[in-house]
């Protein structure tokens, strides 16, 4: 399925996207692994059974690119320029292996761009729930994004 295009998107817009994950260790591991993050809370069992978590944490960043992830096939495949950042990033609560995740994003706002008149920029909100509809992590991005082709 092709992403949206700019016009296509409209503030107020909410999409549940199917695509669940259920983050395993081995997610855990291999990505805080890759990316050299040798914090024992992601690695270490026991270190992490004498936290207040009791267990070890899913890398934030992971959970991060998962939320993030999900959405392109509703949203912006094929069709997205650049991802021009990020305003806000939160992790309002923890994840565990096992915990399954699903997206729900939210377009909070469009424009046209200043610099290019074949695409525009778009203000998307995504939320990681776990499987108990807790947020995980709520991000606020801006997409550029194509506009449809003459």
């Amino acid at each position: 399925m092709p992403g949206l295009y700019f016009e296509e998107f409209e503030s107020g817009l909410v999409i549940d996207h199917p695509t669940r994950r259920t983050v395993s260790e081995y997610d855990n591991v291999l990505f805080s692994s890759l990316t050299l993050n040798l914090a024992p809370l992601h690695l270490d069992a026991e270190y992490s059974k004498n936290t207040e978590f009791g267990q070890r944490l899913v890398n934030s960043l992971y959970i991060l690119g998962l939320v993030c992830g999900v959405p392109v096939p509703e949203t912006t495949l094929g069709t997205t320029v650049a991802n021009l950042g990020f305003e806000e990033i939160t992790f309002p609560k923890p994840v565990f292996h096992g915990d399954t995740i699903h997206v729900r994003t939210e377009i909070i706002g469009k424009r046209e761009s200043k610099s290019r008149n074949d695409a525009g920029i778009v203000f998307f909100r995504h939320l990681g729930l776990n499987q108990r509809d807790e947020i995980v992590c709520n991000a606020r991005r801006n997409g550029l994004m194509l506009k449809r082709p003459a």
